[in-house]
């Protein structure tokens, strides 16, 4: 298997953003993003029943089954010998050199680490979301990179888009190969275009002879510097077919060998954290492409993508749970250990607290992870909300916990690893957990996007209720009649809530102790629903701009998601057949009881920010920043960045070339 890079004469130049993108209209930047989204609700969704006022427990108690013996077998024997792997693996090695060694990347290869999702008739492992999530726990626990590595190669890039969308030709034709280890890559953003798909730049020109010429740039492209294969979304102009017959055209997307002329990677980037990462700068300068390499049809293109990450998403949260369970071990050893005062840290209330934090929280996180995966590989729900809200509650509570941990280490939490084993201490990268973590608040939807990405998906039947009385350029003809369609709607639907399970004292006793936290999550789901209701009347179709208020709404739910998680979590473990780990059932439920004890208090706080706040000051406040009017306030210091034109310019420098040509054998 090797990598091949094709350079252009301006090697070491900074690329361009190929031109100005075409001015693109906010209707017009909707319309595209709407057209893409899946609309359909075939399946049962238990995390959009929370935003509807609706506890609907049954969806995901008793704990989804792993599935058949057999797969469980499997998934069990190939974690063992992946452990084995990973204790022989150096991620301080990774840390040093930037880099993930290629003997490591062969050892992952040869076990079958990167054909984990892929059905065994195309040479992979054939196994589980849920295993799947926990190997990637495993291998983040070594290296974030190396979750990085795997995930953006099974999770978004080349084996999950062919999977679901290829041909049977298709498939035969890629699968194997990265069952095999032929890394590949996602390419979507551009140095112009991040959340806003109407505005992609890269062009897949019909050549008429049936193959196309793709043309751009492509950002932040995770594996894409050493990669074999990649999918690219890029633009086909509306033209003519062979028979003459008119085409759209459209975002589209295609299987791409990187080994094809014209290919350039330019750049290989270099950030924060997740030192070891492949992410780089391609341009691709009239790369010829078969149409037989096209996924799907014209213009399905992102349709593709936002399917993938449905999933694909889950990635982050099962990375985010290594963080949190390694922080929950060092801050259990370190606050038991250290002492202060006569007393070992971790028994004055101040670091408890912590400690506590990041264990409920660590429980929380690994039951929305493994029930999420669960819920996808049963097929018979829908998970898109799900997915999205573990992706975003456990990378936010990811983030909070790293941080808790650098703060119970106190200075040695901000010293590096390598610096406290120079001078005889145990090296315990803390604030490297701190810098590799906070990506995953942007990788696969930054939080403002899921946010809004969540808010869309969780009105989405008051919006469909409303119709005309949500569009901004409705006349108000069609809005009445909207008014009169939309009162049948609420009608029926807010008698359901007023009372539900969660008003009886003998709502959930099959939960025991556990029971009044799912009476609160059914109370809390249809006061959400109340509130979110009385948001639509009051902004109708100004909702949309009100994303801050939005976010609470979206915020609020993922609590509630996650406390049912945790809950029914808890029950499946205090019932396991032996043998289990000793303590494990009565210490998930006091897991459980702590986490839901700290998630209603977030809750609560949340549900009074939604009508008592500062947004409407802050956004004046931030209009006259931007305008310029307190530049005053910048004064008095040195802005010591580079000045090299256009912020979207990549001027990081020449290719770091002896990573650009890393072939693996």
């Amino acid at each position: 298997m090797g990598v091949q890079t094709h350079r252009s004469p301006g090697d070491g130049a900074a690329p361009d953003a190929a031109g100005p993108a075409t001015p693109v209209t906010e209707k017009r930047a909707r319309q595209t993003a709407e057209a893409a989204r899946e609309t359909r609700w075939d399946r049962p969704s238990f995390a959009r029943g929370l935003y509807l006022g609706r506890l609907d427990l049954g969806l995901i108690h008793p704990f989804p089954a792993e599935g058949d013996a057999d797969g469980a077998s499997d998934g069990a024997r190939f974690l063992a010998r992946l452990r084995t792997l990973c204790e022989r693996l150096d991620g301080q090695r990774i840390e040093r050199e930037a880099r993930i060694p290629d003997e490591d990347i062969r050892r992952l290869a040869a076990l079958g680490a990167f054909g984990m999702k892929i059905p065994r008739e195309y040479g992979g492992l054939g196994l589980s979301l849920a295993v799947y999530t926990r190997a990637l726990t495993l291998v983040g626990s070594v290296h974030p990179s190396l979750g990085a590595l795997l995930s953006a190669h099974q999770s978004i890039g080349v084996p999950e888009p062919v999977k679901v969308f290829g041909t049977e030709e298709q498939k035969q034709r890629f699968l194997p190969r990265c069952a095999r280890g032929a890394i590949s890559a996602f390419l979507l953003t551009e140095p112009d275009v991040g959340s806003d798909p109407a505005r992609l730049a890269t062009t897949a020109t019909p050549t008429g002879d049936g193959d196309y010429l793709i043309d751009g740039v492509k950002l932040w492209t995770t594996n894409g510097v050493i990669a074999e294969l990649v999918i690219v979304m890029a633009v086909v102009p509306a033209h003519t077919d062979a028979a003459g017959d008119p085409r759209p055209g459209g975002i589209s997307a295609f299987v791409v060998e990187t080994s094809a002329p014209g290919i350039t990677v330019e750049h290989r980037n270099a950030f924060l954290g997740l030192r070891g990462i492949e992410n780089g700068v391609t341009r691709f300068d009239g790369v010829r492409v078969s149409a037989s390499d096209r996924l799907g049809s014209e213009g399905q293109g992102l349709r593709i993508a936002l399917t993938t990450l449905n999933t694909g998403r889950l990635s982050i949260p099962a990375i985010c749970t290594a963080g949190a369970k390694w922080s929950l071990k060092i801050a259990r050893e370190w606050s038991a250990a250290r002492v202060q005062w006569g007393r070992p840290v971790g028994e004055h209330q101040a670091v408890a607290a912590k400690v506590a934090f990041i264990a409920a929280t660590t429980f929380g996180m690994e039951a929305a992870c493994e029930l999420s995966a669960r819920l996808a590989d049963a097929g018979s729900r829908d998970i898109r909300i799900e997915a999205a809200l573990a992706k975003l509650w456990c990378s936010e509570m990811g983030w909070r916990i790293a941080d808790e941990l650098v703060q119970i280490r106190g200075g040695r939490g901000y010293e590096t690893a390598a610096s406290l084993a120079a001078r005889g201490e145990r090296a315990v990268p803390a604030e490297q957990l701190l810098r590799d973590t906070r990506i995953n608040r942007i990788f696969e939807g930054s939080t403002e996007i899921m946010h809004l990405l969540i808010a869309r998906e969780a009105v989405d039947a008051h919006l469909t209720a409303a119709g005309a009385l949500a569009d901004a350029e409705a006349d108000l003809a069609a809005k009445a009649r909207a008014a009169a369609g939309a009162g049948g709607f609420y009608a029926s639907w807010l008698p359901h809530l007023v009372v539900g399970a969660g008003t009886l004292p003998t709502g959930f006793r099959e939960f025991g102790p556990l029971a009044h936290h799912l009476r609160y999550v059914e109370r809390s789901a249809r006061r959400l629903a109340r509130q979110t209701f009385y948001a639509m009347g009051r902004w109708q179709a100004g909702l949309e701009k009100k994303q801050v208020f939005l976010g609470r709404i979206v915020d609020i739910g993922a609590e509630l998601f996650v406390m049912s998680a945790a809950c029914v979590r808890a029950r499946q473990l205090e019932h396991e057949p032996e043998p289990a780990e000793a303590g494990r059932g009565p210490g998930a439920v006091r897991l459980a009881n702590a986490f839901c004890d700290q998630s209603r208090v977030r809750v609560e706080h949340l549900f009074d920010e939604l009508w008592r706040n500062t947004d409407d000051g802050d956004a004046r406040l931030a209009a006259r920043v931007l305008a310029g009017d307190v530049t005053w306030l910048e004064e008095g210091i040195i802005d010591a960045s580079e000045d090299t034109g256009p912020w979207i310019a990549d001027a990081a420098g020449p290719p770091a070339t002896e990573n650009l040509l890393r072939h693996v054998d």
